[in-house]
């Protein structure tokens, strides 16, 4: 049985170093805020069953702001040092009890799935693990008149990243023993871990999992965000299906009453089902057809949200992230415009993006066709993606 994994994401710094008018992790790379592509990361992630942010009392609004549609936990507050952030976060999950807890900084935006995947076999086979880069650099320490007092063997010197990962009871444990002892200096989980008596193994970082702490770091990660996601993509989707027995339909993630249902072989909710094949397409990925055929009986009356969910992970496999989805639903009846924006925050909710990035539509044949003649409902979607660059 695979290890019940959540990881805590430690967001509750102020981030003076990095300059602007706001916490480092609230400020944007590419338009996202840091915080946002972070926490994404987490919840996207198959092996992680759930995840807890630690933030500042004061950042509650941009916090919400940064993580619409994202399925997480809470946040929880943490404290006036990282240490004891990343406690708040442990004793927030304690009644959850995972067999291995993550833990990671906000400011570490470039993480990738394989890293975190990584981590979590380390800690699985070890208890605690980090993930280290070998030193490149000639390591001098300096004596208190700034005079070379010594030249460090760099052979036996490793730089540490996050995730740092734990088996969760044990580093519980540590925590709780270090705010006893009246300990509050260390600076990441992998030392407070050595103090308190574990065994901390490590395992190959990325060096491209960089940490932003000044304005320089944003100006490099910037120009980074952007190139690699060059390869923007526009992809299309048309989806119809005809009314018949029921008393609601499916439309955008929504039930809605109506004098009749939407035949089709899952829910038949019309416009996730263009939306689908506009992601599909933008990825050159087939068709909704392909993944989900209808002669399956496994999706028989099946939840149109997993498809949904499942075209935008095809994407997040690839490296890729939505920019916008623009909907139009063709109908006569019922009425869209009152539900139009409960079905943007649906459907930004299914894609985890902010309801920014969704937009609504409805519109008559003006009683022409099949539509007009209200025999069924048609939708058309348009999915702009961002990929990374390849020839």
């Amino acid at each position: 049985m695979a290890p019940a994994v959540t990881a805590v994401v430690v967001a509750a710094g102020r981030g003076h170093r990095a300059g602007g008018d706001r916490p480092k992790q609230y400020r944007h790379l590419a338009g996202d805020p840091v915080i946002r592509s972070s926490l994404s990361l987490f919840s996207w992630h198959g092996e992680i069953g759930a995840v807890q942010a630690v933030i500042h009392p004061d950042d509650v609004k941009p916090y919400e702001q940064a993580v619409q549609g994202l399925k997480l936990m809470p946040p929880v507050f943490g404290g006036a040092t990282r240490q004891m952030s990343v406690r708040a976060g442990l004793e927030a999950l304690r009644h959850a009890n995972p067999d291995i807890v993550l833990v990671h900084d906000a400011a570490r935006p470039f993480c990738s799935s394989t890293l975190v995947s990584n981590a979590i076999a380390a800690s699985a086979a070890t208890g605690a693990a980090v993930p280290v880069l070998e030193v490149t650099d000639t390591i001098k320490q300096i004596d208190s008149g700034g005079h070379i007092a010594a030249t460090l063997d760099r052979s036996q010197l490793r730089s540490v990243q996050t995730p740092q990962a734990f088996a969760f009871a044990p580093l519980l444990d540590a925590h709780r023993r270090a705010a006893d002892a009246g300990r509050d200096d260390f600076t990441d989980d992998a030392a407070l871990a050595e103090w308190a008596g574990m065994k901390v193994s490590v395992f190959a970082g990325e060096p491209g999992n960089v940490k932003l702490t000044t304005d320089d770091d944003f100006a490099r990660a910037e120009a980074r965000r952007i190139a690699s996601l060059a390869d923007l993509r526009v992809g299309s989707g048309f989806d119809v299906h005809p009314f018949g027995p029921g008393d609601h339909v499916m439309l955008g993630g929504l039930r809605i009453a109506h004098e009749r249902g939407l035949a089709g072989h899952s829910d038949a909710d019309v416009a996730l089902h263009a939306l689908v094949d506009a992601i599909l397409g933008a990825l050159a990925d087939g068709d909704i057809g392909n993944h989900f055929p209808p002669n399956d009986p496994r999706w028989r009356g099946a939840a149109s949200d997993q498809f949904l969910k499942f075209a935008v992970e095809r994407l997040r496999q690839r490296g890729g992230r939505i920019a916008h989805l623009d909907l139009t639903i063709i109908c006569e009846a019922p009425r869209i415009g009152p539900h139009r924006d409960a079905m943007r925050r649906k459907i930004a909710e299914i894609a985890e993006i902010a309801i920014e990035r969704v937009a609504v539509k409805a519109t008559t044949s003006e009683k022409l066709g099949f539509t007009g003649r209200g025999e069924g409902i048609a939708a058309m979607a348009t999915a702009t993606v961002r990929l990374p660059w390849s020839w």
